[in-house]
């Protein structure tokens, strides 16, 4: 058996830390009538009540005025009035039409550990790391947060203090879009026909959301006199992959523990989850860090990728292909043999092994892993991209038995032939004990990704869908357990 030493600290979920978000949508008939009672208020009573709003929530936010002021913004169309409005009123229309929403209310589960990209005075021994984690509230709805910390020689874990605050990003607000991804995109979902094919004839080989959009309302306009209008899936699939595909970036200034990544896209509107962190060496001398994680929808569920160098900028994409489906994909942190390579499980039951000459683009897989022992009869999965050894590509996994029992394990693969396995645990080294086994979810432990640090493997792990703790292994133990079987 490998020896797990449970190293702390534990990560709860802190109902405190809140975001401001907007309430709504109503109808248009009620978004007019709730803006016709506020505007019989005379201005000293707008000034008394957003006197109250501003003294109960202005500490809890950065910058409230200016959000409460942007999302008036967003309402100026319901109201049927041509005089400028004095900013009280402004603000307190923009409040009625605001709510906060704790992103971590429920949970903070499924870590993914990287090195962080800025390593300066820290301790000989030490390392500085980025810890990105699901967060859970109001209505089941996941985000990405973030912490950060260090991890001393004898892997203590100290984490760095936390700020009150929640801070969005803002949406960069005209992407580029490359004209041959965009139409192979749209062909992997079925949806380039004639439609498609005019709007794309119209632009050039890279454009914008706003050039886009303006060619699909010229085509509809070409087309309406036509006997086969356009269909609306087809307008409809163009726009939902432009929408997501899109770019996100937060101020300098913004604490990493403050950034959030919260459901945008139509593909995302329920959820983000399981983000699966790796730092990938692709020979041009930068750093990108890239996370494969789970779009849903509420009907949905669908593989999408997060791209930074910094953790300040971040691209999302899609991933397509007949093999870009359901969860836990995992990427490698670098190619072999020239492709990039990614595990995955496309049937929630065992695991794949997939090659691509592009990483939006996955056509092929082939089966390296299947249930073999109790613990996992259920199903296996991999907790995280698989690490480089001198022995091969450690791989964390979870399997699934009885009861519903999460219980974490390992496998190795060859370096060079990555569809070879080279040993399994047959047990697994970390079972739910004592309070792990109580949560949200009951009996399970997860994660998501961790990293080597010295002779240790460090492993982040999440118990029972509710808060998140740390573990370390030996390597060389846990490498002699893994050829031994």
């Amino acid at each position: 058996m490998v020896t797990v030493n449970r190293i702390g600290p534990l990560l709860k979920p802190d109902p405190a830390r809140v975001m401001a978000r907007p309430f709504g949508p109503f109808s248009e008939q009620r978004t007019t009538r709730v803006l016709a009672r506020v505007m019989t208020l005379d201005d000293a009573q707008v000034e008394d009540r957003l006197g109250q709003v501003m003294g109960r929530f202005q500490g809890r936010h950065h910058d409230l005025a200016r959000t409460l002021l942007d999302r008036y913004q967003d309402l100026q169309a319901c109201l049927f009035i041509d005089q400028p409005l004095a900013e009280p009123r402004r603000m307190l229309i923009g409040a009625y039409f605001t709510q906060e929403y704790s992103v971590e209310s429920a949970a903070l589960f499924n870590p993914s550990l990287v090195w962080h990209p800025d390593q300066r005075e820290v301790p000989e021994g030490a390392r500085r790391f980025v810890l990105s984690l699901r967060s859970i509230g109001e209505g089941h709805l996941s985000s990405i947060t973030f912490r950060s910390g260090t991890i001393d020689r004898d892997c203590r874990v100290t984490l760095d203090p936390v700020s009150p605050f929640v801070t969005s990003p803002r949406m960069l607000d005209d992407p580029f879009y490359d004209k041959p991804l965009f139409e192979r995109k749209l062909w992997e979902v079925g949806h380039f026909d004639g439609f498609a094919v005019e709007v794309l004839a119209g632009l050039g080989e890279h454009f914008t959301m706003a050039e886009l959009r303006e060619s699909v309302r010229a085509t509809r306009a070409a087309l309406r006199g036509r006997r086969n209008p356009e269909p609306d899936l087809s307008r409809h699939a163009i726009i939902t992959l432009a929408e997501s595909n899109y770019e996100i970036r937060f101020d300098a200034r913004t604490p990493l523990c403050e950034r959030i990544i919260f459901p945008h896209s139509p593909t995302e509107v329920n959820g983000i989850e399981d983000a699966r962190w790796v730092q990938l060496e692709d020979g041009d001398g930068g750093t990108l860090y890239l996370a494969t994680y789970t779009a849903y929808d509420g009907r949905v569920v669908l593989p999408q990728m997060l791209a930074t160098s910094d953790f300040l900028t971040f691209k999302i994409t899609t991933l397509n292909g007949p093999q870009a489906q359901d969860k836990g994909m995992a990427l490698f942190p670098r190619r072999i043999k020239g492709r990039y390579a990614m595990l995955s499980r496309q049937d929630g039951e065992n695991i794949y092994l997939m090659y691509s000459d592009a990483l939006s683009f996955w056509y092929t897989r082939d089966q390296v892993i299947r249930p073999r022992f109790p613990w996992e009869f259920m199903q296996i999965g991999n907790c995280g991209s698989p690490i480089e050894t001198p022995e091969g590509w450690l791989v964390l996994s979870h399997g699934v038995g009885p009861l519903r029992q999460y219980t974490l394990g390992a496998f190795l693969l060859d370096l060079d032939d990555p569809g070879r396995v080279r040993g399994r645990l047959r047990e697994p080294m970390l079972r739910p004990q004592g309070a792990e086994r109580e949560g949200y979810v009951p009996n399970v432990l997860y994660s998501c990704g961790g990293q080597l640090h010295g002779d240790n493997l460090i492993i982040p792990y999440a118990m029972s869908d509710w808060a998140s703790t740390f573990a370390a292994v030996n390597l060389r133990e846990l490498l002699d357990e893994l050829l031994a079987g």
